[in-house]
């Protein structure tokens, strides 16, 4: 182990959709769902945000 292995990017989790899953462990299988769910709740922030920046915008241009 180098001194510099603590510089190095951690390799990201990830899962993707359709792969297979069938060699997963029952963990492995728990840890890709909460991944997923908090995937799911960073996409329902995003669409919030930007349906109140249409709103925003809609208001504005419809005085």
């Amino acid at each position: 182990m180098s001194l510099f292995d603590d510089d190095r990017p951690k390799k990201v989790s990830t899962h993707e959709i359709g792969c297979d899953i069938s060699q997963l462990s029952a963990d492995e299988l728990d840890r890709r769902v909460a991944l997923l769910e908090d995937e799911i709740e960073r996409l329902k922030q995003e669409r919030a945000r930007k349906d109140a920046g249409r709103a925003a915008a809609e208001s504005f241009f419809k005085r």
